[in-house]
């Protein structure tokens, strides 16, 4: 064993990058909320992306570790504490055997990713080790973690504390620097480009979705986020194909208010897409929370596709300063 769950937290659960390939026999893709927190927390500890992070929900669980092992921590800030201790995000960090880290209270954001050096010794199902809920596939038995779970880990760091205390002096030793396009970057104005369906919507619709505030809704989680404003109103009902859909969709349900469809989104839908959110912005639609306040902005194509290659190119940069770190953790303890 090592790592115990002593308090299981709102909704904590395992997600890679994803289960692709199987949309076509109707299983979702799932993966994380917030891709780019993921993506770094993995980075920070010297992982993969393809590797599973610890997706945590709004309210932390209660770990405790049973052996030592580099742990990160990225995304929201959701109050981790390390023994009672304030536990710095974004950086990497050594537990040793018996430390516990808990959630105190939200901050700032909704997700926090928690990745651990090796990864967690998970089963993949359909290729992949995300968790998907419904269908109860992935992750650890298929579900959300629970009081009493143990998870392993494939790799712990062995060495007397001396020497763990050495490496964690060494890892805060590293100079980190994060562009405003990694970090937790929350945003009210959200990037969109035209849906397919843009020219059915009538004029009124279209200003008002690109003027007027939408609400977060209650009625929002995982599959997707429901947003309350102006009613959006096609010119004419018609019959539409099913067709598939795509994670930063947003679709327009008969009563207007639309659906902005999410990581565990269904795999085919027949509402209207009036647009798309950005790839660069969705993870900061991930970190909203009900009842916060959302507008859109037009961009078109072309600048959504140089901001996601300025996202690239930024976590590029960042994998090449965070070569010391698998140099660290690879050294041989005495």
């Amino acid at each position: 064993m090592s790592i115990k769950v002593i308090k299981a937290g709102a909704l904590s659960l395992f997600q890679d990058k994803g289960r692709y390939g199987f949309q076509k026999l109707g299983v979702p893709v799932c993966g994380p909320m917030d891709a780019n927190a993921h993506r770094l927390a993995n980075l920070l500890v010297g992982n993969p992306d393809s590797m599973a992070t610890l997706e945590i929900t709004l309210l932390g669980p209660t770990l405790h570790f049973t052996r030592a092992a580099c742990i990160a921590i990225s995304g929201a800030h959701l109050g981790a504490q390390l023994n009672n201790e304030p536990l710095a995000i974004n950086r990497p960090y050594i537990v040793q055997a018996d430390d516990v880290i808990h959630f105190s209270k939200p901050v700032s954001g909704c997700r926090s990713y928690l990745a651990v050096h090796g990864g967690f010794a998970l089963t993949p199902v359909l290729n992949s080790c995300s968790t998907y809920l419904k269908g109860k596939l992935g992750g650890h038995h298929g579900g959300a973690l629970r009081a009493g779970d143990q998870i392993e880990l494939n790799t712990s760091l062995d060495g007397c504390r001396d020497v763990l205390a050495a490496m964690q002096d060494s890892l805060w030793d590293i100079r980190i620097y994060l562009s405003a396009s990694l970090g937790l970057n929350k945003k009210n104005v959200l990037r969109v480009i035209k849906g397919p369906q843009w020219p059915m919507f009538t004029v009124e619709s279209v200003t008002d979705f690109l003027t007027e505030p939408f609400l977060i809704s209650l009625q929002s989680d995982r599959m997707g986020y429901r947003i309350n404003g102006p009613a959006l109103k096609v010119t004419r009902a018609q019959q539409m194909l099913s067709e598939a859909v795509a994670f930063g969709a947003i679709q327009v349900p008969h009563g207007g208010d639309p659906i902005v469809i999410m990581a565990d989104r269904q795999t085919m839908g027949g509402y209207p897409k009036i647009a798309y959110i950005i790839s660069a912005d969705l993870p900061s639609l991930a970190q909203s929370r009900p009842h916060e306040k959302i507008r859109f902005k037009l961009i078109s194509l072309e600048q959504a596709q140089q901001l996601d290659l300025k996202r690239e190119q930024a976590f590029e940069a960042l994998a090449i300063s965070l070569q010391p770190v698998k140099h660290i953790l690879s050294r041989k303890q005495p």
